[in-house]
């Protein structure tokens, strides 16, 4: 299948800073895709030449398969920044109208998909108030319903659950699953790696500028496992280190146990049915996202550091 964006060696510098250097990654048509990365490692400034906002020094952007270009494509974009752009002054429903003509849609167009959207996010009491008045996670809900509304091939979220309750962040999420479903391809950028994991297909992290990792979460979950597995035993029966694996650690009838190298989860189970040993559960216990993030973001950091010491 042919990707919906391509990022070939994509480079932008600073004066003192290299802000992206030299990232390439495909996202996929219908994608949930997370773009992730500590403060500083670059995500923001790929997302401003993703939309046009800024032009990379070299490198190359296709989108639909077409070089990128921003004033020609930026209507099939969808962009909800992290540092919110509404108008404060200005009141709900004109705004909402303003902002998706300059998406391309007629007055009247806006007007019925903002009724369909502010009906569907119990939002029509809202037309007449200012932006300055709504509390962050109304704001945020009217951020999201502007972003999508002109049903963009390519919608950008930067934390779009800042704020929300988690009754308006599932009714947030359940609009993404359906976007995508739809055929809309979704970046959705954040700290959280909980969202991540639950949300998103694919995601690539990146660290001082550069891609350090990139496949589907199950992928990247099974590449950092460490065969550590959790054995439950009837009765709490205790397990002992032995040739085949070590334990960990003991808690509530249930042991933590490393598989030792040259061994597999089979012998684990052949050793405990030979010790004639009653057992209730056996599970992998594999790495969070949030695990592999901050462990290969430190070791980034600790290369860049070893590497000016040299």
């Amino acid at each position: 299948m042919e990707p919906l964006l391509s990022l070939k060696h994509l480079k932008k510098y600073y004066a003192t800073q290299k802000a992206v250097d030299d990232i390439s990654f495909d996202i996929q048509k219908g994608s949930i895709f997370g773009l992730l990365g500590p403060n500083g490692a670059g995500k923001t400034t790929l997302l401003r030449m993703i939309t046009g906002i800024f032009y990379p020094d070299a490198g190359e952007i296709v989108l639909d398969g077409k070089p990128f270009s921003p004033s020609e494509d930026i209507q099939k974009i969808g962009y909800m920044p992290e540092e919110r752009g509404l108008y404060k002054k200005m009141k709900i429903g004109e705004q909402a109208i303003y902002l998706a003509q300059l998406k391309g849609l007629s007055k009247q167009e806006a007007t019925e998909k903002i009724k369909y959207w502010f009906q569907k996010f119990e939002m029509e009491s809202w037309w007449n108030k200012k932006v300055e008045d709504l509390s962050k996670g109304m704001s945020q809900k009217l951020q999201f319903v502007i972003t999508v509304l002109h049903e963009p091939k390519l919608i950008i979220l930067d934390e779009p659950f800042s704020g929300l309750d988690p009754l308006n962040a599932n009714l947030i999420k359940d609009e993404i699953y359906a976007l995508a479903k739809r055929g809309s391809t979704i970046i959705f950028s954040t700290h959280r790696m909980e969202q991540v994991e639950e949300i998103c297909d694919h995601i690539v992290l990146v660290n001082l500028g550069k891609k350090i990792l990139d496949g589907t979460v199950s992928d990247i979950k099974q590449q950092f496992k460490e065969n550590i597995f959790t054995i439950q035993t009837e009765e709490g029966a205790l397990l002992n280190d032995n040739e085949i694996f070590s334990v960990i650690k003991i808690q509530g009838g249930k042991t933590l146990v490393k598989i030792n190298d040259g061994f597999s989860s089979n012998d684990v189970l052949t050793y405990l049915i030979k010790d004639k040993v009653n057992i209730v559960g056996y599970n992998e216990l594999l790495p969070s996202l949030n695990e592999i993030f901050i462990k290969l973001v430190e070791d980034t950091h600790a290369n860049a550091r070893a590497f000016q010491n040299i």
